[in-house]
C-alpha cells in the first residue's frame, strides 16, 4: 500500500483536521492477478474507541480506495488501512458473468454457497443477516431454483451490504500506523473581523487632536460585530508604542507629536510585549473587555509579534537579541523596497534559548489574560523550528490555543510553517482575482494542502488594497466577501471594508491614511443608515454560514463550469450521514469575478455531486435574494455586478 491520506508531504509532521470535519482517509492498494480485494480504514479514537470503516473504489483505474470521516472527539486519532481478498466481490463479480453466460453455473452456485453458509455460521453476525444468507444458501443449491433467479441472489443489494459491512476477510494486510490530530473547532471555522481598539471612541478634540480610544471605549463595539456574526475579533498589537524613530502618518519619517505611531513598533519606557498601551487602559480594563467579547459570543485574537522598537526594553537589557551591522547600528526591519526604522527584528542566531524563553513567557502572559487565539506577525521571518517547539509546548499545555501564521511568502515555507504546528494561515487568495486564477487556487486549498494547511481568506488587511478593490468599486466588495465566506470555513474582514474604503496610498496596496500610523474616525452608524455599508451583507453571509453544515468544511469544495470567463462557479456538499445535524447539505456559488460588467452564460453542473442524477431537475433558492429556481445540470444565469453579482444557491430537493 503507498502513503496514505491524511499525509503531510514532508518531515515527520502529523496532519490535522478539526473538530466535526469531514476528512478524507485514501490510499492506494492492488493485489496480483484479477481477483478483488477489500479495504477497511482501522481508526483509534484519543480515548481508545476503535472502528472500522470500509473504503470504496474510486473506479479510476488507479486502484485508488477513500471513505470519508467525520471527526468529533480532539486529540490525537490512529489510523491504518488494512487490505484482504475480497471473496465475494471476487464471486459476485465472476457469477454474474458466467451464470448470465452459462458458463459453469453449478460451480459458481456452489462456490456462492459455500461463503454465505460461511458467514451465516458467525455467531457475531447480526440474526437478520444470518437468516438472509442461509436462505440464499437453501435457493442456490436448490435444483428447482433455475440460474435466472440464481442472479438475482447474486445481484441482491442486501446480501451485498451484509458483506460490505462486515466482510469475510482472508489474506489480510496491514499497513503502518499513522497519527492525525483533531483540533478544536475554532482552529478551523470561524469568521475574523480586525479593529484597532485606539480608533474605536477615539475623539476629535477643539485643538485638532485626537484622543485615543480605550477597551472601554472599544466595547460599545462589541455588540456591532456580534450583531454582524463575526466570531472571532482580532485586535494589532496592544503594547506600548516606541517613540525613537516613530512613524508619521502615511509612513512618513517626520510625525507630529500627536501621531500614535505603529502599533507594531513594538516597546517603550512603558513597557514591552507583556504591557498594555497607557492610553488604552490598565490590564485589568484588557480582561474586562475580554470578557465582554465573550458575553457577545465572540473570541478576542490578539497579535503576536517578535520585535522591538528602538526604545523597547529589550534592546537595553539584550543587545545580543538584534543584529548589529558593521557600522555599530542595529539593523531595521526590511521588506524591500519597504523600510521600517520603528522596529528592528530579532537575530535567533545569538540566544535562541533565551529567545525561546522570553517568547514562551509572552504567550503565556497572554493566555492567563484570557487570550486563546494569536495571529502571527512574519512567522517566516523566524526560524521554523522555533515555532514547532513553541506551538508544540503552548498546545501541549493548553490544546485549545491557536495560531494564525501571517506568512504572506513563497509556498514552501508557507506550507512548512502550517505543517509545523500553525492552525491557520494566510495565503495570497487577496491577489487571486480571475476566474482561473481563483478555480486553481480554491482547488488547491480544499484538495492538495487541506490535510496540513487551513486557509483564513481574509479580504484585506491595513497593509492590503489590492487593486482589485482599489477599481473594482462596490461591486468589488460584494464579491471579494461572498467568495472568502463561501469558499473556506474561515474568513476575514479588516475594518472600513464595510465602508468601501477604496483609496490607496499613491504607488502602494495601502489605504492613504493608513490606520497603522494614525486614529481612525468612522460613521459606522451614519454609513448604515443612509445605505453606504456592507455590513448588512457581511452579517446575511455569516448567517448564511452558520446555518448550512456545507460551507464550515474546508474539503468538500468541487468546482464546475460556465461557458463565461469572468463566472466562476463552484459547490460545497455534506451528506447526512456525515453532517453534525444529521441532514443534507448542498451550497452552489456562482460568481461574476468582473466587478464591471453585466454577464449572461450557461452554467453547467455535475448534480451527481450532491446525488442527483444528471438532467434531472431541483429546486434552488437565493439565500440572499430569496429568489427560487428549477435547475438541472445546465442552466442560464444573469449576473449583474452592479445589482447582485452572486448566486449562493440551496440546493432544497429533487424531483
Amino acid at each position: 500500500m503507498a502513503k496514505p491520506v491524511p499525509s503531510v508531504p514532508w518531515g515527520d509532521f502529523r496532519p490535522k483536521a478539526f473538530s466535526g470535519e469531514v476528512v478524507p482517509f485514501r490510499v492506494t492498494a492492488f493485489r496480483e492477478g484479477h481477483d478483488r480485494i477489500g479495504v477497511q480504514l482501522r481508526l483509534t479514537s484519543p480515548g481508545g474507541d476503535v472502528s472500522l470503516h470500509r473504503l470504496t473504489s474510486l473506479e479510476n483505474g488507479l486502484d485508488q480506495w477513500q471513505t470519508l470521516v467525520a471527526l468529533c472527539e480532539e486529540g490525537v486519532w490512529r489510523f491504518r488501512f488494512e487490505a484482504f481478498a475480497d471473496d465475494f466481490g471476487t464471486w459476485k463479480h465472476a457469477a454474474t458473468l458466467k451464470i448470465a453466460a452459462g458458463v459453469d453455473a453449478p460451480l459458481m452456485r456452489e462456490i456462492g454457497a459455500r461463503l454465505f453458509d460461511q458467514a451465516a455460521r458467525e455467531r457475531t453476525r447480526p440474526a437478520p443477516q444470518r437468516r438472509l444468507l442461509q436462505d440464499a444458501v437453501e435457493r442456490l443449491r436448490d435444483a428447482g431454483v433455475d440460474d435466472a433467479a440464481a442472479l438475482d441472489i447474486v445481484a441482491d443489494p442486501a446480501i451485498a451490504a451484509s458483506f460490505h459491512d462486515r466482510p469475510l476477510t482472508s489474506l489480510m494486510t496491514f499497513g503502518d500506523e499513522f497519527e492525525l490530530r483533531v483540533e478544536r473547532a475554532r482552529a478551523g471555522v470561524g469568521a475574523w473581523y480586525e479593529f484597532f481598539p485606539r480608533s474605536e471612541g477615539a475623539k476629535l478634540m477643539k485643538d485638532g487632536s485626537i484622543k485615543s480610544g480605550t477597551f472601554r471605549t472599544a466595547t460599545r463595539r462589541l455588540p456591532e460585530v456580534a450583531r454582524m456574526g463575526f466570531d472571532v475579533l482580532y485586535l494589532p498589537p496592544i503594547h506600548p508604542i516606541g517613540r525613537i524613530n516613530r512613524k508619521g502618518r502615511n509612513n512618513t519619517l517626520d510625525p507630529q507629536p500627536s501621531d500614535p505611531g505603529s502599533p507594531w513598533a513594538i516597546g517603550a519606557a512603558e513597557g514591552g510585549h507583556d504591557a498594555v498601551h497607557p492610553d488604552l487602559g490598565t490590564l485589568a480594563d484588557f480582561r474586562a473587555f475580554v470578557r465582554a467579547a465573550r458575553a457577545e459570543g465572540i473570541e478576542v485574537a490578539l497579535d503576536f509579534a517578535l520585535q522591538a522598537a528602538p526604545d523597547h526594553p529589550w534592546v537595553a537589557e539584550h543587545p545580543e537579541w538584534f543584529t548589529t551591522l558593521p557600522d555599530g547600528s542595529i539593523a531595521y526591519a526590511e521588506n524591500p523596497p519597504k523600510k521600517y526604522q520603528d522596529i528592528y527584528p530579532i537575530n535567533f542566531d545569538n540566544d535562541p534559548e533565551g529567545i525561546r524563553a522570553e517568547a514562551l513567557r509572552v504567550v503565556r502572559h497572554w493566555i492567563a489574560q484570557g487570550v486563546k487565539i494569536f495571529r502571527v506577525d512574519n512567522p517566516h521571518t523566524k526560524p521554523l523550528q522555533f515555532w514547532e517547539w513553541l506551538i508544540g509546548t503552548i498546545n501541549a499545555e493548553d490544546p485549545d490555543v491557536v495560531f494564525l501564521a501571517e506568512a504572506f511568502t513563497r509556498p514552501a515555507p508557507l506550507q512548512s510553517l502550517a505543517s509545523a504546528g500553525f492552525q491557520q494561515s494566510y495565503t495570497y487568495f487577496t491577489w487571486r482575482n480571475t476566474k482561473v486564477e481563483l478555480e486553481e487556487f480554491l482547488s488547491g486549498l480544499a484538495h492538495d494542502t487541506a490535510d496540513f494547511l487551513r486557509p483564513n481568506l481574509f479580504v484585506n488587511t491595513p497593509d492590503i488594497l489590492t487593486e482589485y478593490l482599489q477599481f473594482g468599486g462596490r461591486p468589488a466588495y460584494r464579491i471579494r466577501a461572498a467568495i472568502a465566506a463561501t469558499a473556506a470555513p474561515t474568513y476575514g474582514v479588516y475594518a472600513g471594508y464595510e465602508l468601501y474604503e477604496n483609496v490607496a496610498r499613491p504607488g502602494s496596496e495601502e489605504n492613504i491614511d493608513n490606520e497603522k500610523y494614525e486614529y481612525k474616525l468612522r460613521d459606522w452608524a451614519g454609513a448604515e443608515a443612509h445605505g453606504d455599508s456592507l455590513a448588512p451583507y457581511l452579517a446575511r453571509l455569516n448567517e448564511i454560514r452558520r446555518a448550512h453544515p456545507a460551507l464550515r468544511q474546508l474539503r468538500n469544495l468541487s468546482v464546475h463550469w460556465s461557458d463565461d470567463d469572468a463566472i466562476l462557479v463552484y459547490a460545497k456538499h455534506i451528506d447526512a450521514a456525515l453532517s453534525p445535524d444529521g441532514r443534507s447539505d448542498t451550497i452552489i456559488v456562482v460568481v461574476n469575478v468582473d466587478p464591471h460588467s453585466v454577464r449572461q452564460t450557461m452554467v453547467h453542473l455535475d448534480s451527481r455531486v450532491w446525488g442527483v442524477p444528471l438532467g434531472e431537475p431541483f429546486e434552488v433558492e437565493d439565500l440572499v435574494t430569496g429568489e427560487q429556481w428549477t435547475w438541472s445540470d445546465h442552466n442560464y444565469v444573469q449576473l449583474d455586478a452592479f445589482r447582485e453579482p452572486v448566486h449562493i444557491l440551496h440546493v432544497k430537493e429533487s424531483r
